[in-house]
């Protein structure tokens, strides 16, 4: 379905404005410190387990400078550990939409936004295999 490389090309990314408001309206929240996923089972089929989408709120960093700063390495991050979740979605056989959304209010250098990012995807694919079991039973 997908190739196993770590690219993170246009296909993979979320950019339908009706479909991030489809959802910021009805998808659910997941926390994982310093990041707030907002995520839905995609209705479409896409090419790929995952689209997703980063975001860096204005009101924690009010330069943009930093704003793209943090979500440079917020990609980056994402690129290299998302083959867990990918993985995941696939035994599961579920695609999902998904936004990233930086909620912390400290710039991390890429070291640690990568460790946090990979016990991010970690606990988020134990948490979709977790739902997908309470739905089967």
């Amino acid at each position: 379905m997908y190739s196993n490389k770590f690219t993170y090309s246009k296909k993979e990314k979320l950019c339908s404005r009706k479909v991030i408001t489809s959802l910021f309206e009805n998808g659910k929240a997941f926390y994982s410190e310093p990041f707030r996923v907002l995520w839905l089972k995609s209705e479409s089929i896409n090419s790929f387990p995952a689209l997703s989408a980063i975001s860096v709120g204005k009101k924690s960093f009010a330069r943009a400078v930093d704003r793209n700063r943090l979500k440079r390495l917020i990609r980056e991050a994402w690129r290299i550990n998302k083959k867990h979740l990918y993985d995941e979605l696939e035994k599961l056989d579920m695609q999902i939409v998904m936004m990233i959304i930086y909620i912390g209010d400290k710039k991390f250098d890429y070291k640690d936004i990568e460790a946090q990012m990979r016990h991010l995807v970690r606990r988020f694919a134990l948490h979709l295999k977790t739902i997908s079991e309470n739905n089967l039973s």
